[in-house]
């Protein structure tokens, strides 16, 4: 088994390859029109709206808009502003609706101000599917009560684990339940970082992390954001590969829970960290700092 065919993300009845593309690393149009035109047509033009994404599609719209799967995403907590960037969005890619509007890093109850504000932009049809994020994955309860969400998009990797026990199960039941999209699969490069491995360890390439998150039977759909076509390639062998097998499961579960050990304490620990020059970490270091739940 691989993961090369194509998935229905939950009851959206959207239809994709099992990988999207974010356009966070920048990413330019024409490979992303290559990746096109081997089947990913998930395209989430989310957090940085950079000019190679919107290139891309504004030039595969005119002619492959029913295959396209555009994603907007919003940050507005207050749903006074929700409205007018997912517009200015629309416009700035020259496309009359998007697929998904993602509510994006809900970490508290959503007001109902946001709720209306994107009801109305679905009723309005200038969206056809909403979706929610939360880093708080004790949220996804109360988020999937509201029963307006056919996609969830969850952070999950090796070195989280945490949405196996606290998002999971809330769908493993459910006949009808929200497709799942997985981000940050790489934990921002570390699991794929030499000087973040365990001593003695190989070190994953991406393609290894991406299965190990696809190999869930819940997550419908992972996201990569490769900074150009090289990288690209060498993520969606993922698709051709399959799920790991439980010798490459238990060195990625042994990479991942050495790698979380290294977290720092919080946001501004981990900003600071990342200014720095890359260093090999130790042994030591695995012990004596630690970071919030997997």
């Amino acid at each position: 088994m691989d993961f090369s065919g194509r998935v229905t993300l939950g009851r959206s009845g959207l239809c994709s390859a099992r990988m999207g593309i974010g356009a966070d690393a920048g990413i330019d149009a024409t490979a992303l029109e290559w990746a096109f035109e081997r089947g990913v047509r998930y395209f989430y033009w989310g957090t940085r709206r950079s000019s190679g994404m919107r290139d891309a599609i504004r030039n595969l719209a005119p002619r492959h808009r029913d295959a396209l799967i555009v994603a907007l995403q919003s940050y507005d907590t207050t749903g006074l502003s929700t409205a007018f960037g997912f517009k200015r969005g629309l416009r700035q890619l020259g496309i009359e609706y998007a697929d998904v509007l993602i509510l994006g890093k809900r970490d508290a109850p959503l007001s109902r101000r946001v709720v209306d504000s994107a009801l109305a932009l679905r009723d309005a049809g200038l969206v056809r599917h909403l979706c929610v994020s939360a880093h708080d994955r004790s949220m996804f309860a109360r988020h999937l009560a509201l029963d307006i969400f056919d996609l969830l998009m969850v952070r999950y990797n090796c070195a989280h684990t945490g949405a196996e026990r606290e998002v999971f199960p809330l769908l493993e039941e459910s006949a009808d339940r929200p497709g799942v999209l997985c981000y940050n699969s790489t934990r921002w490069g570390h699991l794929f970082d030499p000087a973040w491995m365990p001593p003695g360890e190989a070190t994953p390439n991406p393609a290894d992390l991406y299965r190990f998150v696809l190999s869930h039977p819940v997550v419908d759909l992972v996201l990569t954001a490769p900074r150009n076509r090289e990288q690209l390639e060498s993520n969606l062998i993922a698709l051709q590969q399959g799920p790991p097998d439980p010798d490459e499961r238990a060195w990625l579960q042994r990479v991942g829970k050495f790698v979380h050990g290294l977290s720092p304490q919080g946001n501004w620990d981990f900003l600071m960290q990342n200014l720095r020059p890359r260093r090999k970490l130790s042994a030591t270091t695995s012990t004596t700092t630690s970071g919030g739940a997997p």
